[in-house]
């Protein structure tokens, strides 16, 4: 991709899963990457997978104001300008909505919502003073259709989608640019601790599969292409849109 050499990227949620692949994929197009991520193990074995590269961990709970702020401050310090603020962290349990509490919508919204806002506040206007950056936004396709045992999740990506929008209206005369990227069923680490093992985990996928015109769930690294191309000036021409990467699952 065009433009992206030595240019500096934020990626939240990048120790692991689609957070992971998007970090080596910047890495590779010549970013320097900063990752957010609650575990600085993690973060490690993903900058310890992309070589020479230059990618850095910060600890880093998105949903605390403060600590995203002093975080960003830490990556221009370090690393210099930020280009790049990909919104990838996320979190969810799936359960009926009838059985979880005040607690539980708390959390998921605080992470999936409030810590995206965090990152916007703390990252935008900075882009803004430079002259422009790009923000992609790690989304899903079940804001767009509904996903059963997801509710407060699906309604968190959905607002993020509108949040986006709208962000993308207010910065586009300042060359700042924000899209989302919908992934679908995905094989992650959160996945895999949803789903579990066994039998009735493989029926699961199965039926999954099945409604997904590709025939097969998404790895992390499907997500990678489109990130890069929307950090990237080949990307330069796109903004407020939400993309979905789901082998077709959903057309919409």
């Amino acid at each position: 991709m065009r433009g992206l050499k030595d240019k500096v990227a934020i990626v939240t949620g990048g120790g692991q899963g689609i957070g992971r692949a998007l970090v080596l994929r910047l890495a590779e197009e010549g970013c320097k990457v900063a990752i957010f991520d609650l575990s600085t193990e993690a973060g490690e074995e993903t900058a310890a997978l992309a070589g020479d590269a230059t990618v850095k961990t910060y600890q880093v709970d998105v949903s605390d104001y403060d600590a995203v702020n002093a975080a960003v401050e830490s990556v221009e310090k370090d690393l210099g300008p930020i280009w790049t603020l990909v919104n990838n962290a996320g979190w969810d349990k799936p359960q009926p909505f009838l059985v979880t509490n005040p607690e539980f919508w708390d959390k998921v919204i605080d992470i999936n919502l409030k810590g995206n806002l965090n990152t916007h506040f703390a990252v935008a206007s900075k882009m803004v003073a430079q002259g422009g950056g790009r923000i992609i936004n790690i989304a899903s396709d079940a804001a767009k259709v509904g996903t059963s045992n997801e509710a407060v999740y699906s309604a968190c990506k959905g607002g993020l989608i509108s949040f986006t929008k709208s962000i993308a209206r207010e910065l586009a005369r300042k060359n700042v640019l924000a899209n989302c990227v919908c992934p679908g069923p995905t094989n992650t680490p959160m996945m895999a601790s949803v789903v579990g093992t066994g039998p009735d985990a493989e029926k699961w996928k199965d039926a999954m599969v099945r409604g997904i015109p590709l025939k097969r769930m998404g790895e992390p690294e499907d997500y990678a292409g489109i990130v890069a191309l929307l950090a990237s000036d080949d990307g330069d021409y796109i903004t407020g849109q939400a993309i979905s990467v789901s082998g077709g699952m959903n057309m919409v």
